[in-house]
């Protein structure tokens, strides 16, 4: 099966703030795209513009050539993939099915043999980029799964992202997702660190970021979300509540391969402070608040 627009219909399953912009572009390439979400009103928009709605996973499945989900937590996916109404209880032979979810690599693993099972082919693919990669088709793409499904994939994955990896067999994606998250863990905290300390120091902390932004300590957080945080915006780019939930995905996998990771280990303390002072629905750069 090769995919191209005109003879692949694509599912799309989760559209929150990540996933409403990877089908738009998905939509606008020419793609026969039917799309679910349990909230109804979040695919008004998309809708609007031509994808057609699926009151179920169900009836998705039955009628897709390609299947791609991202959703909340890992058990989301196992729900939409390996519950009685989920994916691979009703997709027909030869179905591709993508999960997009930052999850567990132990789920993909297993969502992967299950779906072999039943001649489906699966690939683990989460993204980084937060909301601006997903809006700019720019994301980060790691995938895991065989070679021949992630060429037959690598249209659609062109249409959402710019740096698209085959990281190797299943689990793959997320094992890599998880290696991006505990970099970004300790990043967050030590951007925190450094605006309230230019703040404390008398300093225009928008001045700082011309400078320190292009130098040794240029990061991809710094950039996007420091201006985010001088402002004061915590709007979800990405939600808190997510980050703890990948946090913990990767403390749990660094636990399992004998991996000390105090970095990883701090940066989570601090989110849960964040959740339990009611900021778990903000986007991660609301921590500066703590620094305040």
């Amino acid at each position: 099966m090769s995919i191209e627009p005109g003879k692949t219909i694509v599912g799309f399953v989760g559209l929150g703030v990540m996933g409403q912009s990877m089908a738009g572009h998905i939509l606008n390439a020419g793609y026969e795209l039917h799309v679910y979400n349990r909230t109804k009103s979040k695919a008004e928009k998309i809708t609007s513009k031509g994808a057609v709605w699926e009151d179920t996973v169900v009836e998705l499945t039955t009628k897709c050539n390609v299947i791609i989900t991202i959703v909340g937590f890992p058990a989301d996916v196992e729900n939409v993939y390996l519950g009685d109404k989920g994916i691979l209880n009703h997709a027909t032979k030869g179905t591709i099915v993508i999960d997009m979810t930052t999850s567990s690599p132990d789920l993909a693993e297993n969502i992967y043999e299950k779906a072999k099972e039943k001649g489906i082919d699966s690939l683990d693919a989460p993204v980084s980029g937060g909301d601006l990669g997903a809006q700019n088709a720019s994301l980060s793409i790691m995938v895991g799964g065989d070679r021949k499904t992630f060429d037959k994939a690598f249209p659609l994955f062109e249409v959402m992202g710019k740096n698209i990896v085959l990281q190797g067999k299943s689990g793959s994606g997320q094992h890599t997702k998880m290696a991006n998250q505990i970099a970004i863990a300790a990043g967050l905290v030590a951007v925190c660190e450094s605006l309230a300390y230019a703040k404390k120091a008398g300093l225009d902390p928008e001045t700082v970021l011309k400078s320190i932004g292009k130098g040794a300590a240029e990061s991809w957080s710094l950039n996007n979300l420091g201006p985010r945080m001088i402002a004061q915006n915590v709007e979800p780019g990405f939600y808190i509540k997510h980050f703890i939930k990948d946090m913990n995905i990767a403390a749990a996998s660094s636990t399992r391969l004998g991996l000390k990771t105090p970095g990883l280990d701090l940066t989570l303390s601090l989110y849960k402070r964040m959740a339990d002072m009611g900021f778990e629905n903000n986007g991660t750069q609301a921590l500066f608040k703590l620094f305040e």
